[in-house]
Protein backbone atom coordinates (compact mmCIF):
# COMPACT_ATOMS: atom_id res chain seq x y z
CA UNK A 1 0.00 0.00 0.00
CA UNK A 2 2.86 2.35 0.74
CA UNK A 3 4.41 1.51 -2.60
CA UNK A 4 1.11 2.39 -4.38
CA UNK A 5 1.01 5.66 -2.53
CA UNK A 6 4.60 6.46 -3.64
CA UNK A 7 3.81 5.63 -7.28
CA UNK A 8 0.77 7.90 -7.29
CA UNK A 9 2.72 10.75 -5.72
CA UNK A 10 5.43 10.38 -8.38
CA UNK A 11 2.86 10.39 -11.18
CA UNK A 12 1.32 13.52 -9.81
CA UNK A 13 4.68 15.28 -9.56
CA UNK A 14 5.54 14.29 -13.19
CA UNK A 15 2.24 15.72 -14.47
CA UNK A 16 2.82 18.93 -12.53
CA UNK A 17 6.28 19.29 -14.03
CA UNK A 18 4.88 18.86 -17.55
CA UNK A 19 2.21 21.48 -16.90
CA UNK A 20 4.82 23.92 -15.61
CA UNK A 21 6.88 23.44 -18.81
CA UNK A 22 3.79 24.13 -20.92
CA UNK A 23 3.09 27.22 -18.83
CA UNK A 24 6.61 28.43 -19.56
CA UNK A 25 5.90 28.09 -23.32
CA UNK A 26 2.48 29.69 -22.94
CA UNK A 27 3.25 32.51 -20.51
CA UNK A 28 6.94 33.13 -21.33
CA UNK A 29 8.49 31.71 -18.12
CA UNK A 30 6.01 32.78 -15.44
CA UNK A 31 5.05 30.30 -12.79
CA UNK A 32 1.87 28.35 -13.14
CA UNK A 33 0.81 29.16 -9.59
CA UNK A 34 0.34 32.80 -10.55
CA UNK A 35 -2.46 31.98 -13.07
CA UNK A 36 -5.75 30.24 -12.98
CA UNK A 37 -6.33 26.73 -14.13
CA UNK A 38 -7.68 26.07 -17.62
CA UNK A 39 -11.22 25.70 -16.31
CA UNK A 40 -10.97 29.01 -14.44
CA UNK A 41 -9.28 30.93 -17.27
CA UNK A 42 -11.55 33.57 -18.87
CA UNK A 43 -9.90 33.06 -22.31
CA UNK A 44 -10.89 29.38 -22.39
CA UNK A 45 -13.84 28.53 -24.57
CA UNK A 46 -16.05 25.52 -24.82
CA UNK A 47 -14.20 24.30 -27.92
CA UNK A 48 -10.77 24.56 -26.38
CA UNK A 49 -11.55 21.91 -23.70
CA UNK A 50 -12.73 18.37 -24.09
CA UNK A 51 -16.22 17.03 -23.90
CA UNK A 52 -15.94 16.62 -20.14
CA UNK A 53 -15.54 19.65 -17.95
CA UNK A 54 -12.58 19.21 -15.64
CA UNK A 55 -13.52 19.20 -11.95
CA UNK A 56 -12.06 22.03 -9.91
CA UNK A 57 -9.78 20.49 -7.26
CA UNK A 58 -9.41 22.49 -4.07
CA UNK A 59 -5.89 23.54 -3.20
CA UNK A 60 -4.24 21.79 -0.29
CA UNK A 61 -2.72 23.64 2.62
CA UNK A 62 0.90 23.47 3.81
CA UNK A 63 -0.07 21.07 6.59
CA UNK A 64 -1.68 18.68 4.12
CA UNK A 65 1.46 18.79 1.98
CA UNK A 66 3.60 18.02 4.94
CA UNK A 67 1.38 15.13 5.86
CA UNK A 68 1.59 13.88 2.26
CA UNK A 69 5.35 14.11 2.28
CA UNK A 70 5.46 12.18 5.54
CA UNK A 71 4.76 8.52 4.82
CA UNK A 72 4.36 7.76 8.47
CA UNK A 73 1.56 10.21 8.96
CA UNK A 74 -1.90 9.37 10.15
CA UNK A 75 -4.10 7.25 7.95
CA UNK A 76 -6.85 9.75 7.41
CA UNK A 77 -4.51 12.12 5.64
CA UNK A 78 -3.26 9.34 3.37
CA UNK A 79 -6.84 8.36 2.51
CA UNK A 80 -7.69 11.96 1.63
CA UNK A 81 -4.74 12.22 -0.72
CA UNK A 82 -5.65 8.95 -2.35
CA UNK A 83 -9.20 10.16 -2.99
CA UNK A 84 -7.82 13.40 -4.47
CA UNK A 85 -5.56 11.46 -6.84
CA UNK A 86 -8.34 9.20 -7.96
CA UNK A 87 -10.62 12.13 -8.69
CA UNK A 88 -8.06 13.66 -10.96
CA UNK A 89 -8.26 11.11 -13.72
CA UNK A 90 -5.95 10.70 -16.65
CA UNK A 91 -8.45 12.04 -19.24
CA UNK A 92 -8.77 15.32 -17.33
CA UNK A 93 -5.04 15.80 -17.43
CA UNK A 94 -4.86 15.07 -21.16
CA UNK A 95 -7.67 17.58 -21.84
CA UNK A 96 -5.83 20.23 -19.86
CA UNK A 97 -2.64 19.58 -21.83
CA UNK A 98 -4.63 19.74 -25.08
CA UNK A 99 -6.11 23.10 -24.12
CA UNK A 100 -2.70 24.57 -23.33
CA UNK A 101 -1.33 23.35 -26.66
CA UNK A 102 -4.23 24.90 -28.57
CA UNK A 103 -3.72 28.21 -26.76
CA UNK A 104 -0.01 28.13 -27.65
CA UNK A 105 -0.81 27.46 -31.34
CA UNK A 106 -3.36 30.29 -31.41
CA UNK A 107 -0.86 32.71 -29.92
CA UNK A 108 1.71 31.65 -32.48
CA UNK A 109 -0.82 32.32 -35.25
CA UNK A 110 -1.69 35.75 -33.82
CA UNK A 111 2.00 36.67 -33.54
CA UNK A 112 2.62 35.66 -37.15
CA UNK A 113 -0.29 37.86 -38.28
CA UNK A 114 1.08 40.82 -36.33
CA UNK A 115 4.53 40.26 -37.83
CA UNK A 116 3.08 40.17 -41.35
CA UNK A 117 1.15 43.42 -40.73
CA UNK A 118 4.28 45.10 -39.43
CA UNK A 119 6.18 44.01 -42.54
CA UNK A 120 3.44 45.39 -44.81
CA UNK A 121 3.36 48.70 -42.97
CA UNK A 122 7.10 49.18 -43.10
CA UNK A 123 7.34 48.11 -46.83
CA UNK A 124 10.72 46.56 -46.32
CA UNK A 125 11.00 45.48 -49.96
CA UNK A 126 10.44 48.98 -51.34
CA UNK A 127 12.88 50.38 -48.81
CA UNK A 128 15.46 47.84 -49.91
CA UNK A 129 14.93 48.75 -53.59
CA UNK A 130 15.26 52.47 -52.86
CA UNK A 131 18.35 51.78 -50.80
CA UNK A 132 19.88 49.84 -53.72
CA UNK A 133 19.07 52.70 -56.12
CA UNK A 134 20.66 55.21 -53.79
CA UNK A 135 23.73 53.02 -53.53
CA UNK A 136 24.01 52.81 -57.32
CA UNK A 137 23.61 56.57 -57.64
CA UNK A 138 26.26 57.13 -55.01
CA UNK A 139 28.63 54.80 -56.86
CA UNK A 140 28.00 56.59 -60.15
CA UNK A 141 28.59 59.98 -58.56
CA UNK A 142 31.77 58.71 -56.98
CA UNK A 143 32.96 57.44 -60.37
CA UNK A 144 32.20 60.79 -62.02
CA UNK A 145 33.97 62.71 -59.24
CA UNK A 146 37.00 60.42 -59.55
CA UNK A 147 37.09 60.92 -63.32
CA UNK A 148 36.91 64.71 -62.95
CA UNK A 149 39.65 64.67 -60.31
CA UNK A 150 41.86 62.48 -62.47
CA UNK A 151 41.34 64.79 -65.46
CA UNK A 152 42.22 67.83 -63.40
CA UNK A 153 45.23 66.05 -61.92
CA UNK A 154 46.46 65.20 -65.44
CA UNK A 155 45.90 68.76 -66.67
CA UNK A 156 47.63 70.36 -63.66
CA UNK A 157 51.09 68.71 -64.23
CA UNK A 158 50.91 69.46 -67.95
CA UNK A 159 50.36 73.13 -67.11
CA UNK A 160 52.99 73.10 -64.38
CA UNK A 161 55.78 71.44 -66.41
CA UNK A 162 56.63 74.46 -68.64
CA UNK A 163 56.30 76.75 -65.63
CA UNK A 164 58.82 74.91 -63.39
CA UNK A 165 62.02 76.57 -64.70
CA UNK A 166 60.42 79.99 -64.53
CA UNK A 167 59.15 79.29 -60.97
CA UNK A 168 62.69 78.57 -59.87
CA UNK A 169 63.87 81.89 -61.35
CA UNK A 170 61.16 84.05 -59.88
CA UNK A 171 58.67 83.40 -57.03
CA UNK A 172 56.00 85.55 -58.59
CA UNK A 173 55.27 82.88 -61.25
CA UNK A 174 53.94 80.54 -58.57
CA UNK A 175 51.39 83.09 -57.57
CA UNK A 176 50.31 83.59 -61.17
CA UNK A 177 50.02 79.81 -61.58
CA UNK A 178 47.82 79.52 -58.52
CA UNK A 179 45.70 82.40 -59.78
CA UNK A 180 45.31 80.64 -63.15
CA UNK A 181 44.32 77.39 -61.48
CA UNK A 182 41.77 79.21 -59.36
CA UNK A 183 40.36 80.93 -62.43
CA UNK A 184 40.21 77.60 -64.24
CA UNK A 185 38.45 75.99 -61.31
CA UNK A 186 35.99 78.88 -61.08
CA UNK A 187 35.36 78.67 -64.82
CA UNK A 188 34.71 74.91 -64.62
CA UNK A 189 32.38 75.35 -61.67
CA UNK A 190 30.43 78.13 -63.34
CA UNK A 191 30.25 76.98 -66.96
CA UNK A 192 30.84 73.25 -66.66
CA UNK A 193 27.10 72.55 -66.62
CA UNK A 194 26.56 74.60 -69.79
CA UNK A 195 29.42 72.82 -71.54
CA UNK A 196 27.82 69.48 -70.69
CA UNK A 197 24.63 70.61 -72.46
CA UNK A 198 26.50 70.72 -75.79
CA UNK A 199 27.59 67.10 -75.56
CA UNK A 200 26.28 65.09 -78.52
CA UNK A 201 23.87 62.30 -77.71
CA UNK A 202 22.13 59.79 -79.98
CA UNK A 203 18.61 60.75 -80.99
CA UNK A 204 15.77 58.82 -79.49
CA UNK A 205 13.37 57.39 -82.04
CA UNK A 206 9.93 57.67 -80.49
CA UNK A 207 7.04 55.94 -82.22
CA UNK A 208 3.72 57.70 -81.78
CA UNK A 209 0.80 55.45 -80.98
CA UNK A 210 -2.11 55.81 -83.39
CA UNK A 211 -5.55 56.17 -81.91
CA UNK A 212 -8.31 53.80 -83.06
CA UNK A 213 -11.10 55.11 -85.26
CA UNK A 214 -13.89 56.64 -83.20
CA UNK A 215 -16.93 58.65 -84.36
CA UNK A 216 -16.80 60.86 -81.29
CA UNK A 217 -13.08 61.56 -81.72
CA UNK A 218 -13.63 62.25 -85.42
CA UNK A 219 -16.32 64.88 -84.82
CA UNK A 220 -14.23 66.48 -82.07
CA UNK A 221 -11.21 66.75 -84.38
CA UNK A 222 -13.34 68.27 -87.13
CA UNK A 223 -14.64 70.92 -84.73
CA UNK A 224 -11.11 71.61 -83.50
CA UNK A 225 -9.88 72.04 -87.07
CA UNK A 226 -12.72 74.43 -87.82
CA UNK A 227 -12.04 76.49 -84.70
CA UNK A 228 -8.30 76.56 -85.38
CA UNK A 229 -8.75 77.71 -88.98
CA UNK A 230 -11.28 80.39 -88.06
CA UNK A 231 -8.72 83.21 -87.41
CA UNK A 232 -7.02 82.51 -90.75
CA UNK A 233 -10.31 82.48 -92.64
CA UNK A 234 -11.39 85.70 -90.93
CA UNK A 235 -8.09 87.36 -91.92
CA UNK A 236 -8.55 86.29 -95.55
CA UNK A 237 -12.15 87.56 -95.52
CA UNK A 238 -11.04 90.95 -94.22
CA UNK A 239 -8.36 91.22 -96.92
CA UNK A 240 -10.85 90.34 -99.65
CA UNK A 241 -13.31 92.84 -98.16
CA UNK A 242 -10.62 95.56 -98.35
CA UNK A 243 -9.91 94.66 -101.98
CA UNK A 244 -13.64 94.55 -102.85
CA UNK A 245 -14.28 97.92 -101.12
CA UNK A 246 -16.92 96.35 -98.89
CA UNK A 247 -16.65 99.42 -96.64
CA UNK A 248 -15.72 102.39 -98.79
CA UNK A 249 -14.40 104.53 -95.95
CA UNK A 250 -12.28 101.73 -94.49
CA UNK A 251 -10.79 100.76 -97.86
CA UNK A 252 -10.07 104.42 -98.75
CA UNK A 253 -8.32 105.09 -95.42
CA UNK A 254 -6.30 101.86 -95.74
CA UNK A 255 -5.29 102.74 -99.33
CA UNK A 256 -4.14 106.26 -98.36
CA UNK A 257 -2.17 105.07 -95.31
CA UNK A 258 -0.52 102.25 -97.25
CA UNK A 259 0.54 104.40 -100.22
CA UNK A 260 1.87 107.12 -97.91
CA UNK A 261 3.88 104.56 -95.89
CA UNK A 262 5.36 103.02 -99.05
CA UNK A 263 6.25 106.44 -100.49
CA UNK A 264 8.12 107.47 -97.33
CA UNK A 265 9.70 104.04 -96.79
CA UNK A 266 7.65 103.13 -93.73
CA UNK A 267 5.98 100.00 -95.10
CA UNK A 268 7.84 97.51 -92.86
CA UNK A 269 7.35 99.60 -89.66
CA UNK A 270 3.67 99.94 -90.55
CA UNK A 271 3.19 96.16 -90.80
CA UNK A 272 5.11 95.62 -87.54
CA UNK A 273 2.97 98.23 -85.80
CA UNK A 274 -0.22 96.52 -87.07
CA UNK A 275 1.04 93.18 -85.72
CA UNK A 276 1.74 94.75 -82.30
CA UNK A 277 -1.70 96.39 -82.31
CA UNK A 278 -3.37 93.05 -83.15
CA UNK A 279 -1.56 91.32 -80.29
CA UNK A 280 -2.55 94.09 -77.88
CA UNK A 281 -6.20 93.76 -78.89
CA UNK A 282 -5.99 89.99 -78.47
CA UNK A 283 -4.59 90.51 -74.97
CA UNK A 284 -7.52 92.79 -74.05
CA UNK A 285 -9.99 90.29 -75.53
CA UNK A 286 -8.39 87.50 -73.49
CA UNK A 287 -8.81 89.67 -70.37
CA UNK A 288 -12.56 89.92 -70.97
CA UNK A 289 -12.92 93.07 -73.08
CA UNK A 290 -15.50 92.99 -75.85
CA UNK A 291 -13.68 94.34 -78.90
CA UNK A 292 -14.63 93.62 -82.51
CA UNK A 293 -12.16 94.82 -85.11
CA UNK A 294 -13.37 93.29 -88.34
CA UNK A 295 -14.47 94.75 -91.64
CA UNK A 296 -16.87 91.91 -92.33
CA UNK A 297 -19.32 91.31 -89.44
CA UNK A 298 -18.88 87.89 -87.90
CA UNK A 299 -21.87 85.58 -88.01
CA UNK A 300 -22.18 83.34 -84.97
CA UNK A 301 -23.02 79.81 -85.97
CA UNK A 302 -25.10 77.66 -83.63
CA UNK A 303 -22.95 75.10 -81.87
CA UNK A 304 -24.52 71.68 -81.82
CA UNK A 305 -23.90 69.70 -78.66
CA UNK A 306 -22.00 66.48 -79.34
CA UNK A 307 -24.12 63.36 -79.27
CA UNK A 308 -23.06 60.66 -76.87
CA UNK A 309 -24.51 57.63 -78.66
CA UNK A 310 -24.73 57.50 -82.45
CA UNK A 311 -26.59 54.93 -84.45
CA UNK A 312 -24.91 52.89 -87.16
CA UNK A 313 -26.55 54.99 -89.89
CA UNK A 314 -25.41 58.26 -88.27
CA UNK A 315 -21.85 56.96 -87.90
CA UNK A 316 -21.81 55.86 -91.54
CA UNK A 317 -23.15 59.24 -92.68
CA UNK A 318 -20.55 61.01 -90.52
CA UNK A 319 -17.75 59.00 -92.11
CA UNK A 320 -19.11 59.82 -95.58
CA UNK A 321 -19.27 63.56 -94.81
CA UNK A 322 -15.75 63.62 -93.43
CA UNK A 323 -14.46 61.56 -96.35
CA UNK A 324 -16.11 63.98 -98.82
CA UNK A 325 -14.60 67.04 -97.11
CA UNK A 326 -11.19 65.40 -96.94
CA UNK A 327 -11.46 64.41 -100.60
CA UNK A 328 -12.28 67.98 -101.70
CA UNK A 329 -9.58 69.50 -99.49
CA UNK A 330 -6.91 67.08 -100.68
CA UNK A 331 -8.02 67.65 -104.28
CA UNK A 332 -7.58 71.43 -103.99
CA UNK A 333 -4.18 71.06 -102.35
CA UNK A 334 -3.09 68.57 -105.02
CA UNK A 335 -4.22 70.95 -107.80
CA UNK A 336 -2.16 73.81 -106.32
CA UNK A 337 0.97 71.68 -105.88
CA UNK A 338 0.67 70.10 -109.34
CA UNK A 339 0.25 73.51 -111.00
CA UNK A 340 3.36 74.84 -109.27
CA UNK A 341 5.28 71.72 -110.28
CA UNK A 342 4.16 71.96 -113.90
CA UNK A 343 5.04 75.67 -113.98
CA UNK A 344 8.67 74.98 -113.09
CA UNK A 345 8.95 71.75 -115.11
CA UNK A 346 8.20 73.41 -118.49
CA UNK A 347 5.03 71.38 -119.04
CA UNK A 348 3.53 74.47 -120.72
CA UNK A 349 6.58 76.10 -122.34
CA UNK A 350 4.79 79.33 -123.33
CA UNK A 351 3.75 79.95 -119.69
CA UNK A 352 7.08 79.03 -118.11
CA UNK A 353 8.83 81.24 -120.68
CA UNK A 354 7.05 84.31 -119.27
CA UNK A 355 8.24 83.44 -115.75
CA UNK A 356 11.76 82.91 -117.09
CA UNK A 357 11.87 86.36 -118.72
CA UNK A 358 10.41 88.03 -115.61
CA UNK A 359 13.08 86.45 -113.39
CA UNK A 360 15.87 87.63 -115.69
CA UNK A 361 14.44 91.16 -115.70
CA UNK A 362 14.22 91.17 -111.89
CA UNK A 363 17.81 89.90 -111.63
CA UNK A 364 19.19 92.60 -113.91
CA UNK A 365 17.19 95.32 -112.11
CA UNK A 366 18.49 94.15 -108.73
CA UNK A 367 22.06 94.35 -110.02
CA UNK A 368 21.89 97.94 -111.34
CA UNK A 369 19.10 99.71 -109.44
CA UNK A 370 19.25 100.61 -105.70
CA UNK A 371 17.07 98.58 -103.40
CA UNK A 372 15.10 101.63 -102.29
CA UNK A 373 13.82 102.26 -105.81
CA UNK A 374 13.04 98.55 -106.30
CA UNK A 375 11.15 98.39 -102.99
CA UNK A 376 9.27 101.59 -103.83
CA UNK A 377 8.22 100.27 -107.23
CA UNK A 378 7.12 96.87 -105.88
CA UNK A 379 5.18 98.48 -103.00
CA UNK A 380 3.36 100.95 -105.26
CA UNK A 381 2.49 98.19 -107.75
CA UNK A 382 1.20 95.90 -104.97
CA UNK A 383 -1.01 98.65 -103.50
CA UNK A 384 -2.45 99.73 -106.86
CA UNK A 385 -3.11 96.13 -107.91
CA UNK A 386 -4.65 95.12 -104.58
CA UNK A 387 -6.93 98.13 -104.10
CA UNK A 388 -7.72 99.23 -107.69
CA UNK A 389 -6.84 96.72 -110.41
CA UNK A 390 -8.28 93.65 -108.62
CA UNK A 391 -11.45 95.57 -107.83
CA UNK A 392 -11.93 96.41 -111.54
CA UNK A 393 -11.08 92.88 -112.67
CA UNK A 394 -13.56 91.32 -110.21
CA UNK A 395 -16.32 93.58 -111.45
CA UNK A 396 -15.41 93.01 -115.13
CA UNK A 397 -14.63 89.33 -115.81
CA UNK A 398 -13.95 89.88 -119.50
CA UNK A 399 -11.19 92.39 -118.78
CA UNK A 400 -9.72 89.96 -116.28
CA UNK A 401 -9.70 87.12 -118.81
CA UNK A 402 -7.86 89.35 -121.31
CA UNK A 403 -5.41 91.46 -119.28
CA UNK A 404 -4.89 89.90 -115.82
CA UNK A 405 -1.60 88.09 -116.50
CA UNK A 406 -1.19 86.24 -113.14
CA UNK A 407 -4.80 85.03 -113.31
CA UNK A 408 -4.39 83.88 -116.92
CA UNK A 409 -1.17 82.02 -116.12
CA UNK A 410 -2.64 80.33 -113.05
CA UNK A 411 -5.89 79.23 -114.74
CA UNK A 412 -4.09 77.96 -117.83
CA UNK A 413 -1.67 75.82 -115.84
CA UNK A 414 -2.79 72.18 -116.14
CA UNK A 415 -2.90 69.56 -113.42
CA UNK A 416 -1.78 65.97 -113.86
CA UNK A 417 -5.31 64.58 -114.45
CA UNK A 418 -5.92 67.29 -117.06
CA UNK A 419 -2.68 66.39 -118.82
CA UNK A 420 -3.71 62.74 -118.81
CA UNK A 421 -7.12 63.59 -120.27
CA UNK A 422 -5.53 65.73 -122.94
CA UNK A 423 -3.15 62.97 -123.96
CA UNK A 424 -6.00 60.45 -124.11
CA UNK A 425 -8.13 62.90 -126.09
CA UNK A 426 -5.39 63.49 -128.63
CA UNK A 427 -4.85 59.74 -129.08
CA UNK A 428 -8.60 59.13 -129.53
CA UNK A 429 -8.85 62.01 -132.01
CA UNK A 430 -6.06 60.59 -134.09
CA UNK A 431 -7.73 57.19 -134.14
CA UNK A 432 -11.13 58.69 -134.99
CA UNK A 433 -9.73 60.87 -137.76
CA UNK A 434 -7.87 57.93 -139.24
CA UNK A 435 -10.99 55.71 -139.09
CA UNK A 436 -13.30 58.45 -140.42
CA UNK A 437 -10.96 59.23 -143.33
CA UNK A 438 -10.82 55.59 -144.34
CA UNK A 439 -14.59 55.26 -143.98
CA UNK A 440 -15.33 58.52 -145.82
CA UNK A 441 -12.98 57.65 -148.62
CA UNK A 442 -14.93 54.43 -149.20
CA UNK A 443 -18.62 55.26 -148.66
CA UNK A 444 -19.31 58.88 -147.67
CA UNK A 445 -20.40 61.52 -150.19
CA UNK A 446 -17.94 64.18 -151.20
CA UNK A 447 -19.92 67.22 -149.95
CA UNK A 448 -19.74 66.35 -146.21
CA UNK A 449 -17.46 68.38 -143.98
CA UNK A 450 -15.27 67.00 -141.15
CA UNK A 451 -17.55 68.28 -138.40
CA UNK A 452 -20.58 66.63 -139.93
CA UNK A 453 -18.55 63.49 -140.40
CA UNK A 454 -17.47 63.21 -136.75
CA UNK A 455 -20.95 64.03 -135.45
CA UNK A 456 -22.57 61.55 -137.75
CA UNK A 457 -20.34 58.63 -136.98
CA UNK A 458 -20.00 58.92 -133.20
CA UNK A 459 -19.75 55.34 -131.95
CA UNK A 460 -20.57 53.45 -128.79
CA UNK A 461 -19.39 50.01 -127.67
CA UNK A 462 -21.97 48.29 -129.91
CA UNK A 463 -21.74 50.47 -132.99
CA UNK A 464 -22.67 53.88 -134.30
CA UNK A 465 -24.71 55.95 -131.87
CA UNK A 466 -27.60 56.76 -134.21
CA UNK A 467 -27.86 53.12 -135.35
CA UNK A 468 -27.94 51.73 -131.80
CA UNK A 469 -30.83 53.99 -130.71
CA UNK A 470 -32.53 54.39 -134.14
CA UNK A 471 -32.09 58.17 -134.12
CA UNK A 472 -31.19 60.69 -136.77
CA UNK A 473 -27.56 61.13 -137.71
CA UNK A 474 -27.40 64.59 -136.11
CA UNK A 475 -28.06 63.21 -132.61
CA UNK A 476 -24.87 62.59 -130.65
CA UNK A 477 -24.04 62.69 -126.92
CA UNK A 478 -23.17 65.98 -125.32
CA UNK A 479 -19.53 66.79 -124.58
CA UNK A 480 -20.08 66.16 -120.87
CA UNK A 481 -21.20 62.57 -121.38
CA UNK A 482 -19.36 61.35 -124.47
CA UNK A 483 -18.47 58.12 -122.66
CA UNK A 484 -21.79 58.00 -120.78
CA UNK A 485 -22.58 57.32 -117.13
CA UNK A 486 -22.63 53.78 -115.78
CA UNK A 487 -25.96 53.04 -114.06
CA UNK A 488 -28.83 50.55 -113.79
CA UNK A 489 -32.35 51.16 -115.13
CA UNK A 490 -35.12 50.20 -112.68
CA UNK A 491 -38.47 49.86 -114.46
CA UNK A 492 -41.02 49.35 -111.71
CA UNK A 493 -43.85 48.75 -114.17
CA UNK A 494 -42.27 45.42 -115.15
CA UNK A 495 -42.63 42.38 -112.90
CA UNK A 496 -40.06 40.03 -114.43
CA UNK A 497 -36.63 40.19 -112.74
CA UNK A 498 -34.84 40.32 -116.10
CA UNK A 499 -36.86 43.35 -117.19
CA UNK A 500 -37.04 45.02 -113.79
CA UNK A 501 -33.33 45.91 -113.51
CA UNK A 502 -30.95 46.44 -116.42
CA UNK A 503 -27.30 47.47 -116.27
CA UNK A 504 -25.99 49.82 -118.90
CA UNK A 505 -24.84 53.32 -119.84
CA UNK A 506 -26.87 56.54 -119.90
CA UNK A 507 -26.35 59.25 -122.58
CA UNK A 508 -27.85 62.71 -123.05
CA UNK A 509 -28.23 64.28 -126.48
CA UNK A 510 -29.76 67.59 -127.49
CA UNK A 511 -33.27 66.11 -127.63
CA UNK A 512 -33.15 62.62 -126.10
CA UNK A 513 -32.20 60.66 -123.00
CA UNK A 514 -30.72 57.33 -124.15
CA UNK A 515 -30.00 54.20 -122.11
CA UNK A 516 -27.91 51.43 -123.67
CA UNK A 517 -28.28 48.01 -122.06
CA UNK A 518 -25.08 46.02 -121.57
CA UNK A 519 -26.53 42.47 -121.56
CA UNK A 520 -28.14 42.09 -124.96
CA UNK A 521 -27.07 43.31 -128.38
CA UNK A 522 -30.61 43.95 -129.59
CA UNK A 523 -31.93 47.49 -129.58
CA UNK A 524 -35.22 46.36 -128.00
CA UNK A 525 -33.69 46.39 -124.53
CA UNK A 526 -32.40 49.94 -124.98
CA UNK A 527 -34.47 52.88 -123.78
CA UNK A 528 -34.92 56.23 -125.53
CA UNK A 529 -36.85 59.04 -123.82
CA UNK A 530 -37.60 62.33 -125.52
CA UNK A 531 -36.79 65.27 -123.27
CA UNK A 532 -39.99 67.11 -124.16
CA UNK A 533 -42.03 64.07 -123.01
CA UNK A 534 -40.57 64.18 -119.50
CA UNK A 535 -43.09 65.48 -116.96
CA UNK A 536 -40.87 65.40 -113.86
CA UNK A 537 -37.23 64.80 -113.05
CA UNK A 538 -35.74 64.67 -109.57
CA UNK A 539 -33.04 63.05 -107.47
CA UNK A 540 -34.04 59.72 -106.01
CA UNK A 541 -32.87 57.48 -103.17
CA UNK A 542 -33.34 53.83 -104.04
CA UNK A 543 -32.71 52.34 -100.58
CA UNK A 544 -33.96 54.48 -97.71
CA UNK A 545 -31.98 52.38 -95.20
CA UNK A 546 -28.65 53.66 -96.46
CA UNK A 547 -27.51 57.14 -95.33
CA UNK A 548 -27.02 60.06 -97.70
CA UNK A 549 -29.18 61.55 -100.44
CA UNK A 550 -28.99 58.51 -102.70
CA UNK A 551 -27.42 57.74 -106.07
CA UNK A 552 -30.42 57.72 -108.42
CA UNK A 553 -32.45 59.91 -110.77
CA UNK A 554 -36.23 59.44 -111.20
CA UNK A 555 -37.76 60.39 -114.56
CA UNK A 556 -41.55 60.52 -115.05
CA UNK A 557 -43.18 60.21 -118.47
CA UNK A 558 -46.82 59.85 -119.59
CA UNK A 559 -46.16 56.36 -120.96
CA UNK A 560 -45.13 54.91 -117.58
CA UNK A 561 -47.26 54.53 -114.48
CA UNK A 562 -44.28 54.71 -112.11
CA UNK A 563 -41.16 56.82 -112.69
CA UNK A 564 -38.15 55.24 -114.33
CA UNK A 565 -35.18 55.20 -111.96
CA UNK A 566 -31.56 55.36 -113.10
CA UNK A 567 -29.76 54.14 -109.99
CA UNK A 568 -26.27 53.27 -108.77
CA UNK A 569 -24.78 56.33 -110.49
CA UNK A 570 -21.44 57.40 -109.05
CA UNK A 571 -21.63 60.83 -110.75
CA UNK A 572 -25.32 61.33 -109.99
CA UNK A 573 -25.12 65.08 -109.30
CA UNK A 574 -23.24 65.81 -112.52
CA UNK A 575 -25.69 63.72 -114.56
CA UNK A 576 -28.70 65.35 -112.91
CA UNK A 577 -27.43 68.88 -113.59
CA UNK A 578 -26.71 68.01 -117.24
CA UNK A 579 -30.11 66.37 -117.83
CA UNK A 580 -32.02 69.09 -115.99
CA UNK A 581 -30.25 71.97 -117.78
CA UNK A 582 -30.81 70.35 -121.20
CA UNK A 583 -34.43 69.65 -120.25
CA UNK A 584 -35.00 73.29 -119.25
CA UNK A 585 -33.30 74.46 -122.46
CA UNK A 586 -35.46 72.27 -124.70
CA UNK A 587 -38.74 73.07 -122.91
CA UNK A 588 -38.07 76.82 -122.95
CA UNK A 589 -37.18 76.70 -126.66
CA UNK A 590 -40.34 74.70 -127.50
CA UNK A 591 -42.55 77.04 -125.45
CA UNK A 592 -41.07 80.13 -127.13
CA UNK A 593 -41.55 78.61 -130.60
CA UNK A 594 -45.18 77.77 -129.83
CA UNK A 595 -45.87 81.31 -128.57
Amino acid sequence: RDSNRHVKVKQKSAVLNMLKKLDKIRFRGHKRDEFLDLAESPNASDTECGDEIPVKIPRTSARDNEELRDPAGPGTIIMASGVQDFNRTESDRLNEIKGHLEIALLEKHFLQEELRKLREETNAETLRQELEKERQRRLELEQKVNEVLKARAEEAPAAQQPAKPQAQANGTDKRSHTVCSRLQKWFCDKFGEYVEDFRFQPEENTVETEEPLSARRLTENMRRLKRGAKPVTNFVKNLSALSDWYSIYTSAIAFIIYMNAVWHGWAIPMFLFLAILRLSLNYLIARGWRIQWSIVPEVSEPVEPPKEDLTVSEKFQLVLDVAQKAQNLFGKMADILEKIKNLFMWVQPEITQKLYIALWAAFIASCFLPYRIIGLGMGLYAGIKFFLIDFIFKRCPRLRAKYDTPYIIWTSLPTDPQLKERSNATVSRRLQTAASRSYVGSSAPTGISKDEDTSRFHTTKRGNFHEVFNLSENERPLAVCENGWRCCLINRDRKMPTDYIRNGVLYVTENYLCFESSKSGSSKRNKVIKLTDITDIQKYKVLSVLPGSGMGIAVSTPSTQKPLVFGAMVHRDEAFETIFSQYVKITSASSSSES
